[in-house]
């Protein structure tokens, strides 16, 4: 067939291509002004005052044809390049005064992106929606009654009654930030106003429980540096920029070359904006403890670090926060950009990089992005900034060590993980010696326990023989045993073992190639070293002894190995550890084995888990059973128990992920088949594909749900009825003995107990009435429920 037209088309075609051409020649400015827009500020030839006047005069001729995309384009900026935010209140400002009433369009949109994002839980987007209405009071675009207003009804809701605190801080916490931007403006036009608003956040910050400080401190001591709570330290900088008649050195101000257009537009008065009530869906920012490192005698050459109640420092560290929220997934673009931090010639940027980047690894209950990115970020940081950067981060690692005593456990964890792998990137080289102080303390003590910890991690990520390189000779006692298993059916001495025989014959068999039955068969005439009074027990441990080590001795070559040999045997595993008592026996027999290997362990017990040959629960008893006593301070242990819980937790979630799927799919078969015959046949077949699940099903589902919940609900019981007994005992024992009961063994134990709390907080929070009614009552020790009241207490 011909490929032309005919003829007669001809004008419906003219017609479609002018349309498509118009379209795509739209697209093309549209793209322009967006590019424009979200470039202005960046390096250029011209001033950024001249670009502004530029863009603003670009944007006012392309109003009535872009108005609404332009609309969207500075709100996005606004809230998504907040550092930014002065350029384009700036801009706005230009824009009002050419054109009124797209001013007033464009703050009923910020209105209502503010709104969306109070009742979407979508804070930080609130809280720059906020700075960015305030900012507009500078441009003459905003009256500042109109925002006082505003703000006045934020402090409403944080008095509020019956409502957590944790939504009541974040209204103060918003306000309080902001005012750094507008307090000038409100301080010269509306004094008393501003002061009846500060002093009502003074009341209430006077009256706050802050119980969850003690829980978030990456030290429990406040020397050299207080740990403050994030809102009392952002109260004291307020304070101190009052002082200094709310004048401040970081805000870049573009609007103040533009003061004699701007005073003579007309200004707008904010709608009346009530925040949005509580509800028991929302979830709000957790509080956190303002960390600090350094200070200005710590940064002895160059320009001076602003002191810590300086307004500076934390619109420093808030925007270092942002260019890492916004880059860690660009390790390579991330310490870039923080390299070329705006005002790097007024501080000690490399001091206060590291303070920040510590800060987020550091941060309580968990980090914000995957520790190896902090890590992965450091690295690259020294590679851009080999002059500087790696002085001063073996600077902080030195501070951080040597104030290690009083260091949070989790935190310790962390360090420790980092510092192994930032070792590992620059072949182990450390001034190892000037730790060596570290010999003549307890085994127990944090700082020579950071160091084997660290030889243990750094093997994981080399070998062994490159780990006994390390470190010097006076440091041997560091040096991790060879990771290899010990095998006692092949020791001198086995022949008199009970299952010598059976292991030897074991080994010949699987070695041919065997069956999982005859593998029974072979342990079958094992007798059952019990007592006759358990006898009648589910389990021979002496059958469960002999498989365990000899199967897993036979795969010890490498995790796949033994991996291969779990699944060939996996029926043996079931058969013989069908109680959770013989669960713990596996668990035992495996760490007999590869109890110089914690990696293997680490392993061993995360495939038993997935091949569901342990249960969580008995991974939670076997940890906290007495022949594990010498091994509870060892982080490997605690790596076992997280990872357990974690295990437990995704089943959970999975489970409700998808009953609630299907609930969802049958609610909707079922408004579908009720509506009429009439019903297009699409909206059928998606029912049809969607597979609609039965009752019978989702209720066989709700009931896998509710088992599910019940054995994680006893996972958490059985651990921290576990703590309890033990801390108990090692408490009553001491007021026994007139020993003083604060040991490095306590401080480990009750730091695990803590870090349990917090790094499932989310899952815990669940149980915490039946926590409170069954384990937590107020018999307990008072350092016991202490831990469980500051845990309560971040969401209170």
């Amino acid at each position: 067939m011909s490929r032309r037209r005919p003829h007669d088309e001809d004008d419906g075609y003219d017609r479609a291509y002018r349309k498509r051409r118009r379209v795509s020649e739209n697209q093309e400015i549209e793209d322009r002004l967006e590019t424009l827009i979200l470039r202005v500020g960046e390096k250029s030839s011209s001033s950024l005052e001249s670009n502004l006047e530029g863009l603003a005069s670009v944007l006012e001729a392309d109003l009535g044809t872009f108005r609404l995309k332009i609309l969207r384009i500075l709100t996005d900026c606004a809230i998504r390049m907040p550092e930014k935010c002065t350029i384009y209140t700036t801009l706005v400002g230009l824009l009002n005064a050419k054109n009124f009433n797209f001013g007033g369009e464009f703050v009923e949109y910020m209105v209502r992106t503010f709104k969306d994002s109070l009742k979407a839980c979508k804070w930080d987007a609130a809280r720059y929606a906020l700075r960015f209405l305030a900012d507009l009071v500078n441009c003459h675009v905003l009256s500042a009654s109109s925002l006082l207003q505003l703000l006045d009804n934020m402090i409403d809701a944080a008095n509020e009654d019956n409502v957590p605190q944790v939504r009541r801080d974040w209204y103060v916490f918003a306000i309080l930030s902001t005012l750094p931007w507008v307090g000038r403006e409100l301080y010269e036009k509306k004094e008393s106003a501003l002061e009846r608003l500060l002093v009502s956040i003074e009341v209430f910050l006077n009256k706050r429980s802050k119980k969850h400080h003690n829980a978030l401190r990456v030290w429990a001591l406040d020397n050299p540096h207080p740990q403050e709570e994030y809102l009392d330290c952002l109260w004291s900088q307020i304070r101190k920029l009052r002082q200094d008649n709310w004048a401040e050195k970081h805000i870049p101000r573009p609007y103040l070359a533009f003061d004699s257009i701007l005073c003579e537009a007309l200004q707008h008065s904010l709608p009346a904006i009530l925040p949005p009530p509580h509800h028991e869906s929302y979830t709000y920012p957790m509080p956190w403890v303002v960390f600090r490192m350094f200070d200005y005698t710590d940064c002895p050459e160059g320009p001076i670090l602003p002191g810590a109640h300086s307004i500076e420092r934390f619109l420093i560290e808030e925007h270092l926060h942002s260019i890492i929220e916004m880059y860690h997934l660009e390790r390579k673009d991330c310490a870039a950009h923080l390299l070329n931090f705006p005002y790097k010639l007024k501080i000690p940027l490399e001091y206060c990089i590291v303070e920040v980047m510590f800060a987020e690894l550091f941060n309580m209950p968990a980090p914000r992005y995957l520790e190896i990115a902090y890590g992965a970020i450091l690295i690259e940081l020294c590679k851009l900034q080999p002059s500087t950067m790696p002085q001063v981060l073996a600077q902080a690692t030195e501070i951080l060590f040597m104030r290690i005593d009083s260091m949070n456990v989790s935190c310790f964890d962390r360090f420790v993980c980092w510092f192994s792998y930032h070792l590992s990137n620059f072949q182990f080289r450390w001034s190892w010696d000037d730790w060596e102080s570290c010999l003549d303390l307890d085994a127990e003590h944090p700082k020579p326990k950071f160091i084997r910890e660290v030889m243990l991690k750094s093997m994981r990520l080399s070998y062994f023989q490159r780990i006994r390189e390390i470190l010097p000779e006076q440091f041997n006692c560091f040096i991790p045993v060879k990771p290899e298993p010990d095998y006692k059916y092949a020791k001198d001495g086995a022949a008199s073992l009970p299952g010598t025989t059976a292991a030897h014959q074991l080994v010949v068999s699987i070695r041919q190639k065997c069956t999982p039955e005859e593998v029974l068969g072979v342990l079958k005439d094992l007798a059952n070293p019990r007592s006759e009074e358990e006898a009648d027990s589910r389990f021979n441990p002496l059958k469960i002894d002999v498989f365990v080590q000899t199967l897993l001795n036979l795969g010890s070559k490498s995790f796949s190995h033994s991996f291969a040999a779990i699944s060939k045997f996996h029926y043996v595993f079931k058969i013989l550890a069908e109680s959770e008592e013989a669960q713990i026996c596996v668990l035992r027999n495996m760490f007999e084995l590869w109890h110089y290997h914690q990696q293997m362990m680490l392993v061993l017990v995360d495939k038993m888990l997935k091949t569901q040959i342990v249960e969580c629960s008995a991974v939670a008893n076997w940890i906290f059973s007495k022949e594990m006593a010498g091994e509870f301070t060892k982080t490997y242990l605690w790596e076992i128990l997280h990872l357990t819980i974690k295990k437990m937790n995704k089943h959970v979630i999975k489970l409700g992920g998808e009953l609630s799927e299907a609930q969802e799919k049958l609610a909707h078969a079922e408004s579908s088949s009720s509506e009429s015959d009439e019903d297009d046949d699409a909206s059928k077949k998606k029912v049809d594909d969607g597979e609609k699940p039965s009752e019978e099903m989702v209720e066989r589902m709700e009931e896998r749900l509710e088992v599910a919940q019940a054995d994680q609900k006893n996972l958490f019981l059985i651990i921290f009825q576990r703590f309890i007994m033990i801390l108990s005992e090692h408490l009553v024992r001491c007021d026994t003995d007139g020993r003083d009961y604060n040991t490095h063994w306590y401080r480990w134990t009750i730091g695990r107990l803590q870090q349990v709390f917090l790094a499932h907080h989310e899952q815990v929070q669940k149980y915490s009435s039946t926590l409170e009614t069954l384990l937590f009552t107020q018999d307990l020790d008072p350092h016991i429920l202490e831990i469980f009241h500051q845990f309560v207490s971040l969401q209170a």
